[in-house]
C-alpha cells in the first residue's frame, strides 16, 4: 500500500478548472437509460410481421415499459457495459375472411423479464402472452411465436451489440489525435491575427450570390389533406392530452412561444417559436439519437379552401442524413413518423379521414 502522498497520481481524480478526463484515464460513466429507450422503440415498435399470410396480420405496436438500468463505463478507451432491463411490448393479430373482412382482432403482448450484460451470448426468455383465450387467440399466438419471437430477439441482439460498441457513449471511446503538431524551428505558428477580410461590392461586379445548401442535411416536405377545421387539427398537435391519444405514449407540450416541449417518451424535444391559432405552428426540433447542437425547424401550415376541409403543408428543414450513431436513415424515419405516426393516426383515431 503507497504512503500518504505517494503512488501513481494518474489514479488521482483532482479538480481541473475545465472538467477534462484526460484521455479517460479515470472511469467515464453514461446513463443509457433513455438512450435504451429510444433505440429498442425504433427497432421494436409498429412493426409489420405478418400480412396476410394464412388470413392472418399480426403487428407490434408499442414499447409499453422499460425498466432497470443501463450505463456505459469507459476507461483508457475501454468500452464496459452495464445493464439489467425488462420490458414489455404490445402487439395486435387479427383474422380475415377470404374477402379481407376482419372478423376478429384480438391483442397480446410480449414480455422480457430479464436483458441483462451478463447473460449477452445468451437468448433472454421471452413471454407471450394473448388477451383473450379461445381458438382465434391460440392461433394469433402460435403465428406471433413462430414469427415474432425471432423477429424480438434480432431486435435485443441488435440493441445488446450497440451497447458492446458503447452506446451513446461510443464517440466518448474515440481517441482525439491533433492534426498537426509544430515541431522543430523549420514550423513557425503564427499568434497575430489574420487579417480581416476587404470587402467587396457583389452588386458592382454583377455577381449573383446563390444560396448554398447545407451539407449533410435535408429538407422533408409533405402535404395532407384532412376532414375537419383547421383550428381541430391546431388543437389537436398543441394538446397533450389529445397527442398522447393518437400517439400512445408521454408527451408534454407547452401552447406558449418560447415554451418547450417533449412527445413521443422523449424522444423528441423542442421549442415553440411561433404559433398561430388554427394557422402555423413554427417549432425548434430534435431528437435524442442527433448529433450533438443539431437541431431542426418544422413549420406545419393549416389552410382552409372548403367547408370541413384543412390542407396541412409541412416544412422540416435542417434534418441531418446521420444520427450521431452513424445510421443513415435519419432522413427516411423522420419523413415515416410524420406520415404514418402522426398524420394517419390523426385520421384513425378521430376520424378526420378523406
Amino acid at each position: 500500500m503507497a504512503r500518504l502522498g505517494e503512488g501513481d497520481k494518474r489514479w488521482i481524480v483532482e479538480d481541473r478548472p475545465d472538467g477534462t478526463n484526460v484521455h479517460n484515464w479515470h472511469w467515464a460513466e453514461t446513463d443509457c437509460l433513455e438512450w435504451s429507450r429510444y433505440f429498442l422503440t425504433n427497432l421494436l415498435s409498429n412493426k409489420t410481421l405478418i400480412n396476410g399470410e394464412n388470413n392472418l396480420e399480426i403487428r407490434t405496436k408499442n414499447l409499453e415499459k422499460l425498466e432497470g438500468e443501463a450505463y456505459v463505463n469507459i476507461r483508457k478507451g475501454k468500452i464496459i457495459p452495464g445493464y439489467e432491463l425488462n420490458l414489455i411490448l404490445s402487439w395486435e393479430g387479427e383474422l380475415k375472411e377470404a374477402d379481407n373482412n376482419s372478423v376478429t382482432k384480438i391483442e397480446g403482448n410480449v414480455e422480457i423479464p430479464y436483458i441483462a450484460d451478463e447473460n449477452a451470448d445468451e437468448e433472454p426468455e421471452i413471454k407471450v402472452n394473448v388477451k383473450e383465450d379461445g381458438p382465434i387467440g391460440k392461433k394469433l399466438k402460435d403465428a406471433f411465436v413462430e414469427k415474432g419471437k425471432p423477429f424480438v430477439l434480432e431486435q435485443v441482439k441488435a440493441y445488446v451489440n450497440a451497447m458492446a460498441n458503447g452506446g451513446p457513449a461510443k464517440d466518448e471511446a474515440e481517441v482525439k489525435k491533433l492534426a498537426k503538431k509544430p515541431t522543430g524551428a523549420g514550423n513557425v505558428v503564427s499568434l497575430a491575427p489574420a487579417p480581416a477580410p476587404v470587402a467587396v461590392d457583389e452588386k458592382a461586379k454583377g455577381v449573383v450570390k446563390k444560396e448554398k445548401k447545407k451539407e449533410g442535411f435535408k429538407t422533408i416536405t409533405m402535404t395532407e389533406k384532412f376532414s375537419c377545421r383547421a383550428k381541430d387539427l391546431f388543437e389537436i398537435l398543441m394538446d397533450e392530452k389529445r397527442w398522447k391519444g393518437f400517439t400512445q405514449s408521454n408527451a408534454r407540450i407547452s401552447k406558449e412561444v418560447g415554451g418547450e416541449f417533449s412527445i413521443f417518451n422523449g424522444s423528441v424535444t423542442g421549442t415553440n417559436v411561433e404559433l398561430q391559432e388554427g394557422k402555423l405552428i413554427v417549432q425548434k426540433w430534435r431528437f435524442g439519437s442527433w448529433p450533438d447542437g443539431v437541431q431542426s425547424t418544422v413549420q406545419i401550415t393549416f389552410e382552409e379552401p372548403g367547408s370541413g376541409v384543412t390542407v396541412v403543408k409541412l416544412t422540416h428543414t435542417d434534418v441531418p442524413e446521420e444520427d450521431r450513431y452513424g445510421n443513415a436513415t435519419v432522413v427516411e424515419n423522420t419523413e415515416r413518423g410524420w406520415r404514418d405516426f402522426i398524420f394517419h393516426r390523426i385520421r384513425a383515431v378521430f376520424g378526420f379521414g378523406i
